[in-house]
């Protein structure tokens, strides 16, 4: 079995992107994190080009990792300097780790326009670069950057940048796609071209970025070509579009083209790490992404739901928990009865094919969702749904009546007043008659009735919303249309979503509120 080394660049070309900007700390967590997924190389950043990058190199030396080897990253010295009074190439051995990885200009146009030198002073600069190296750490990789452009420009040149790094001792040629523009029967090509050149036994690896869509597929192909390791980062976060997306090739290597890599053993870790890269760096994790989003192993139509009850195969190209994730049945009005079956089971609720209670909560939910309701991702609100019609409601409170004020102050910040008479229990317990501020009426509303029912449930203090979405539905004209209030609460490790549907959007609020409060202590009287 063919091994191939995965090298991480999340914490140095990752940081790059839009959006993503981590802290020290935040990459210190990321970097033992990718250690214990066993990634082979952690690509750490570049020492010379800022105070908190250096930092890094030297605080990750207080952990002991137990399979990564941290990489410092850098340029070929300066061309008006020499290897030896070049700070970037003091501050790449100063931080000293056993792996560098340099980058150098192997495409025409760079060389004369940007570094403006030439060619043959580029060649040099590698060479001296990599020799210069060479003893003072463990390895040396050499990124040929722009690589692919550079051989279609100039395919000679190309080759003698390699030709060169590899004369000088370079470990691994890293052939870079740094636009991003190259498809993959063009890199077919060119990597069978560069081994005809360079020797069949040529040690190379790929470096791919997105803006073409082709990452993923340039990657493997570069490997079923020979390619022995791959760069790219967590979930393809990245400069523009992107880097290739390790949390899609490491799966396809091991669990579909047969090549083993230390992280293979650790596959089934792949979703937790993906969430966790992405929960650090304070983004959303897109539930469409391959292999690891809440999509991924989603199912929605009552055919594909059948099948998939009898065999999974029929529609997953593989065990979601292979990869740590989750097969999921969403319910619609798509819906047939095999997902309501599959959902109640889910819920620890068995339901025969041909009972009544079945058809009943069928025929309730595309009676609501013809109304506005979605339960795609508000599966508490369905579960509580399915309680109900089965003549088990889950009730642990009453909202007997809100009223909310808007006030406005000149001289103040405007604020919501609500007030709520909350009975605890339904029907015969106590009345709670509460008051609270808020920003904004729905803020308001959420606080009134945490503060009515905390006297009673004082765990509603573990729970809060952590994102409320609202929808004008299609249907009647402007303020007149029904709207969808989507809430998502959690309390610990527990996350769920429900959803309320009215012309107003105070009472779709308050339906979704009185769902979300509801399902917290249901789910604690489970427990008990």
């Amino acid at each position: 079995m063919k091994r191939v080394e995965i090298y991480d660049t999340t914490l140095r070309d990752g940081s790059q992107a839009e959006e993503v900007n981590f802290s020290l700390e935040d990459k210190i967590r990321i970097a033992l994190k990718l250690d214990e997924f066993k990634i082979d190389y952690i690509e750490g950043g570049w020492p010379g080009s800022n105070p908190k990058d250096f930092q890094f190199f030297k605080e990750i030396k207080d952990y002991h990792l137990k399979h990564a080897k941290i990489v410092a990253f850098g340029s070929t010295y300066h061309p008006k300097k020499s290897p030896e009074t070049d700070e970037i190439f003091k501050q790449l051995l100063q931080v000293k780790v056993p792996v560098v990885t340099i980058f150098g200009k192997s495409w025409t146009i760079h060389v004369k326009e940007a570094l403006k030198i030439s060619l043959e002073e580029n060649l040099e600069l590698i060479g001296n670069s990599i020799r210069y190296l060479k003893p003072h750490v463990e390895k040396v990789f050499f990124d040929a950057e722009h690589f692919f452009d550079g051989f279609k420009a100039d395919p000679q040149y190309a080759l003698a940048v390699l030709k060169k790094a590899k004369e000088a001792g370079a470990d691994s040629l890293i052939l870079c796609d740094t636009n991003g523009g190259t498809l993959p029967h063009e890199i077919g090509t060119i990597i069978t071209q560069v081994k005809k050149e360079l020797g069949e036994d040529l040690v190379f690896g790929i470096h791919a970025h997105n803006d073409s869509e082709c990452a993923v597929a340039n990657s493997l192909e570069a490997v079923r070509l020979g390619a022995t390791q791959v760069q790219g980062t967590i979930n393809g976060i990245g400069e523009r579009c992107g880097n290739a997306n390790l949390c899609s090739i490491i799966p396809n290597l091991v669990l579909k083209m047969g090549y083993s890599c230390s992280c293979a053993e650790m596959l089934y870790k792949l979703t937790e790490v993906s969430k966790y890269v992405f929960e650090i760096a304070n983004l959303s994790h897109p539930p469409r992404l391959p292999f690891v989003g809440r999509s991924a192993f989603a199912h929605k139509g009552g055919v594909h739901v059948s099948a998939v009850l009898k065999s999974p195969s029929t529609y997953e190209h593989i065990d979601p928990v292979l990869v740590g994730n989750t097969r999921r049945v969403l319910v619609s009005e798509l819906s047939g009865k095999s997902n309501i079956i599959y959902k109640a089971k889910e819920l620890g609720i068995d339901l025969e094919l041909d009972s009544p209670l079945l058809s009943k909560i069928v025929e309730e939910i595309k009676k609501l969702e013809a109304n506005g309701f979605e339960f795609e991702a508000a599966e508490a609100s369905l579960e509580l749904l399915i309680y109900r019609l089965m003549g088990e409601p889950k009730q642990y409170f009453e909202l007997l009546s809100y009223k909310v004020l808007d006030l406005k102050s000149y001289k103040h910040e405007a604020q919501s007043e609500a007030t709520v008479i909350v009975r605890v229990p339904p029907g015969v317990g106590e009345v709670e008659h509460t008051a609270a501020l808020g920003n904004g009426p729905v803020n308001a509303l959420d606080n009134a009735l945490r503060k009515a029912l905390e006297r009673f449930y004082p765990q509603i203090k573990e729970m809060e919303l952590e994102d409320y979405k609202v929808r004008v539905l299609p249907g009647l004209p402007g303020t007149s249309s029904k709207v969808r209030v989507f809430i998502l609460s959690k309390s610990k490790d527990k996350k769920w979503g429900t959803v309320g549907v009215s012309t107003d959007i105070l009472e779709a609020s308050c339906q979704a509120l009185i769902d979300s409060y509801t399902y917290k202590l249901f789910l604690d009287k489970r427990k008990k």
